[in-house]
């Protein structure tokens, strides 16, 4: 009896109807919760909405800079203010600093474009804000259901060759290493919905499905993706100045991979900071990781952080393509919203105010949808809102970001105070020109003999530090006993390919140390997959330079639980 037989055994799924299921609660996803539940309210409908979350809580999962533009929050609740929500530290300066190796060269103010200003914006927790969405969505009678991870979606055939989202279906509880259930099992349950919208963030396992099946990313731009490496420090006061925001370029990293630090003083002596890299890089001896400790140590940097204490660490995969790259959103069935889609503004570093809006997009026309007693099919509305949004213009405006940095820091940099300093100074509002790209970035990687290698110093435990004591402060958990969530489609690969032609990128791409290349008894070698080390960010996913590695959602509330990021 295989692992499907036995299951089977136990009985069928149980089974539960709704109007709109939402897969994720993170912004985008509780924000479409929060926006149908408004309308409802003002119609005097009776609509149900429910929020699945593979974390153990909403914001557990979430992991973000960030620096908030509120104006999508300001439109999806207006009296976010007196209703408590956690942006409490307004943006107070802005600083982008060209690095060198122990020098920096400040941009002066009116210099800075326009991508870079944040007066009005506010740093903040993006997982606490999420915490308190969550309550008010909870306070609308939106069901939230955390701890259960979506793992398949669930098809319907419309008898004419083609088929729509019904739903979804979350996966099974206790079943073993082996795949044989244990004593705890408990199969998992359909949730059978009108609309089905997917909020997964960025390169999320049932979107990448979508994606496919339908074809989304017909005639687009490859979706191109950069890994944050984040901290959360508490420095010393004197220190600390509330609300300053710094960017930088250069330094560490070479002068062709796309990248850069940032740092943003919280409130109560807080600094989150941290060193996001472009994953289309070339050089496989590169590790993210490892840069981002490097960077702390450049004296810019090393000064706000003397005396103080790291008390948080992650990382996460973020959507840097852009407009360019933005799938089809929309199916029979369903929608893809947020970071599952794309819609950051890699230029301005944000993405939660996209979020936002796109769930109250794609809301609306989920609720216009079910009030006129359709479902399954597309909900065209959404793309068009969209188009006609103040989130398109933004974006257009801010097309050509990623690939200008693709062909260096120098030329990004320039080009970047072309399109976004000079040409509004100039009254010219559409770029006059496009480009595009066309490889993947898993395709990018050289042969690690035709690049330099990468000396990195040992981390001192003060300033620096090494994956594994970073993992642990992530409050990283999965249980011991379920199957690996982390598999391989061709064991033979990692040695036969990765490790001999590009000295196993894994082990270095990696920011949680899943990935190890370790001696079998004869002294060959053999890639060890360390599953419950993983973090969730999705780097292995993309980054596999032969698409090898099959990422999975582990048993419902496995994962990191971070606090305060």
């Amino acid at each position: 009896m295989n692992m499907n037989e036995t299951l089977q055994a136990f009985g069928p799924r149980e089974s539960m109807a709704c109007d709109v299921v939402i897969v994720g609660a993170g912004p985008a996803g509780l924000a479409a919760a929060i926006r149908l539940k408004q309308l409802a309210a003002g119609q005097g409908r009776d609509l149900s909405v429910v929020v699945l979350e593979k974390g153990s809580e909403p914001g557990a999962h979430i992991l973000s800079g960030a620096v908030m533009d509120p104006r999508a929050l300001t439109e999806l609740l207006p009296n976010w203010q007196e209703l408590g929500a956690p942006l409490n530290q307004p943006v107070t300066r802005d600083q982008v600093l060209f690095l060198g190796d122990t020098g920096a060269f400040d941009t002066p103010p009116f210099l800075i474009p326009e991508c870079f200003h944040n007066q009005g914006n506010y740093v903040i927790s993006l997982g606490n804000l999420v915490r308190w969405l969550a309550q008010q969505a909870e306070s609308l009678g939106v069901e939230i259901f955390p701890g259960f991870a979506a793992t398949e979606v669930l098809y319907a055939d419309d008898g004419k060759g083609g088929s729509s989202v019904r739903g979804i279906a979350t996966g099974n509880l206790g079943v073993g290493k082996d795949g044989v259930p244990t004593s705890d099992f408990q199969p998992g349950m359909e949730l059978h919905a009108r609309y089905t919208l997917f909020a997964e963030g960025a390169r999320g396992q049932l979107g990448r499905q979508l994606i496919e099946r339908f074809r989304l990313d017909a005639g687009r731009d490859p979706q191109t993706y950069a890994i944050g490496i984040k901290e959360l420090w508490e420095v010393d006061p004197a220190r600390h100045q509330p609300g300053l925001v710094v960017h930088t370029a250069g330094w560490p990293m070479d002068s062709q991979t796309y990248g850069g630090g940032f740092m943003y003083h919280l409130e109560d002596n807080r600094v989150t900071l941290g060193l996001v890299v472009g994953l289309d890089y070339a050089n496989p001896w590169l590790s993210p990781f490892d840069e981002m400790q490097r960077w702390k140590t450049h004296p810019r940097i090393r000064a706000f952080l003397e005396g103080g204490k790291r008390i948080g660490y992650g990382a996460r995969a973020i959507t840097a393509g852009g407009l360019l790259s933005l799938p089809k959103t929309v199916f029979p069935g369903g929608a893809l919203i947020g970071c599952e889609a794309g819609y950051l503004n890699a230029a301005r570093i944000k993405g939660s105010h996209a979020a936002i809006k796109t769930g109250m997009l794609a809301a609306e026309a989920a609720f216009a949808a079910v009030a006129a007693g359709r479902q399954h099919d597309e909900l065209s509305d959404y793309p068009a809102a969209f188009e006609t949004s103040w989130l398109h213009a933004e974006l257009d405006q801010s097309r050509n970001f990623k690939q200008w940095f693709k062909k260096g820091v120098y030329l990004g940099s320039f080009m970047t105070g072309i399109e976004h300093w000079l040409l509004p100074r100039l009254g010219i509002k559409a770029l006059p020109w496009t480009l595009h790209r066309t490889e993947p970035d898993h395709t990018r990687l050289k042969p690690a003999a035709d690049c330099p290698q990468i000396a990195y110093p040992k981390p001192d435990g003060r300033l620096t530090f090494d994956r594994l004591g970073s993992v642990f402060i992530s409050n990283t958990h999965h249980g011991e006993n379920q199957p690996a969530h982390l598999t391989l489609k061709d064991a033979r690969v990692p040695v036969a390919i990765n490790l001999a032609k590009y000295a196993g990128p894994e082990s270095r791409y990696c920011p949680a140390g899943v990935y190890e290349y370790v001696k079998n008894p004869d002294h060959s070698d053999r890639l060890q997959i360390n599953a419950q080390n993983c973090v969730h960010c999705k780097t292995c996913d993309i980054k596999d330079p032969t698409q090898n590695i099959v990422w999975v959602a582990p048993e419902g509330g496995g994962g990191p639980n971070y606090a305060g990021m």
